[in-house]
């Protein structure tokens, strides 16, 4: 009843408030079309033909001396850390998802590289972010955005997810494609997904229009939780650690958008638990920048 209740509501608000509703759906369309389009497809392309083409044991070979012995993980575990960290949201959870569906990961190593590794990407911290929170030093905001999750990272693999990742099951890998059918393969599935986060990006960009229909005036403070460009947008440099706490947590959207990657496979189930992790790594960033503040010069 609630949900169908806040579904009303939504859409009389759309249906009484034309223009609003317009404007805040414009909003969302051209942030898909101008941050996420060309920073995530090419990365979603690429993965994908180096997943399918069972390459990324290779891949990895050049950072598993390091990162394997730090997170005690596989070739592949590797290679998530890597993309999860560099290539941008939502990379973490769609490369987990398509290693796991090709055998290539186990179940509990993918519920661990989950817990910290789908965050957002540097060049769109430095390009966007940063600049538009007016934040001088960032090199503090770069180690809170990544420094963070990474200790985290190693934190949860000596306390929660101690011991051996591998599976009394036995283990099936997907045979390895040709390239002319990864990149067939990737290239659609690419498709599909950015098709799907820009989705996602209108309709949590649209649920600004809620407390504005009830205020009678847009409620910035929200837009972060909704959807992170957009409500950096809005907020600009007024509440720059609340901002930096919100996009450490990803928002609904981001929370969306790593369910749909993982609802193809079995691991779906552990949303619930992805949310408790950066929920907690948002509590830490909030603690950090406050220390931050009170000995030192964010901006």
């Amino acid at each position: 009843m609630l949900s169908a209740g806040i579904f009303l509501c939504f859409m009389l608000g759309m249906l009484t408030h034309a223009d609003l509703s317009t404007s805040y759906a414009f909003q969302g369309l051209t942030v898909w079309a101008r941050h996420a389009v060309p920073s995530l497809f090419p990365y979603m392309l690429l993965s994908g033909v180096i997943v399918r083409m069972g390459l990324a044991d290779r891949f990895a070979s050049i950072l598993h001396p390091v990162l394997g012995r730090v997170y005690r993980c596989s070739k592949a575990g590797v290679y998530v850390i890597f993309t999860g960290f560099l290539c941008g949201f939502p990379m973490g959870s769609r490369t987990i998802s398509e290693l796991r569906q090709r055998g290539e990961l186990s179940k509990r190593e993918a519920r661990f590289l989950l817990s910290f590794c789908n965050n957002l990407g540097p060049a769109y911290l430095c390009g966007f972010v940063l600049p538009s929170l007016e934040i001088k030093n960032a090199w503090i905001a770069l180690a809170g955005a990544y420094g963070l999750p990474l200790c985290y990272g190693i934190l949860l693999r000596n306390t929660v997810f101690r011991g051996s990742f591998q599976e009394k099951e036995e283990k099936k890998v997907l045979p390895c494609a040709s390239f002319p059918e990864a990149f067939s393969q990737s290239l659609q599935s690419a498709i599909q997904g950015i098709l799907t986060l820009g989705g996602y990006v209108v309709i949590f960009c649209l649920l600004n229009l809620i407390p504005h229909v009830l205020t009678g005036k847009p409620f910035p403070f929200l837009g972060p939780l909704f959807e992170i460009t957009t409500g950096i947008m809005a907020l600009s440099n007024a509440l720059p650690v609340y901002t930096l706490t919100a996009i450490s947590f990803g928002g609904l959207s981001c929370i969306a958008q790593t369910f749909d990657s993982l609802k193809g496979g079995d691991l779906k189930e552990y949303l619930g638990e992805y949310c408790l992790h950066k929920a907690f790594l948002a509590l830490l960033n909030l603690g950090y920048y406050g220390i931050i503040l009170r000995f030192s010069s964010l901006f």
